[in-house]
C-alpha cells in the first residue's frame, strides 16, 4: 500500500476556488482502480506545538493499492483537466510517497 501526502500551497485569496475544483473531482478519483482513500484538508489550528499552522495550504491525503495505480491516477484524463483548471491558483506543492515501515 501506498500513501500520498501531498501540500498545496494555494495563492493568497484562491483557497475557497481551488477547493471548488477539488472537490468536484474528488469522486472520479475515488472510482479509479486501487484507489482506497483521496481527501482535502486543512489546517485546525489548536495552539499544540509543534504544529505550523498555514490556512493557505491544502493537504491531501492519499492511499493507494500500488504504486502502478498511483502513476497511473497522476495520468488519468481527470487529473490532467483538474491540473489545467487549477494551475493559475496554486503557488507551490510539494508530495511525500510513503509506505508503513
Amino acid at each position: 500500500m501506498i500513501h500520498v501526502i501531498a501540500s498545496i500551497q494555494v495563492k493568497e485569496g484562491q483557497l475557497n476556488a481551488f477547493l471548488e475544483i477539488f472537490k468536484a473531482n474528488v469522486p472520479k478519483v475515488l472510482e479509479e482502480k486501487g484507489c482506497l482513500a483521496y481527501a482535502p484538508t486543512v489546517d485546525v489550528p489548536t495552539g499544540l506545538p509543534p504544529q505550523e499552522v498555514n490556512p493557505s495550504i491544502v493537504t491531501i491525503i492519499e492511499k493507494w493499492n500500488s504504486l502502478e495505480d498511483l502513476k497511473a491516477h497522476l495520468s488519468s484524463p481527470h487529473m490532467l483537466a483538474y491540473r489545467e483548471k487549477t494551475k493559475a491558483l496554486v503557488e507551490k506543492m510539494s508530495v511525500k510517497i510513503l509506505k508503513e515501515a
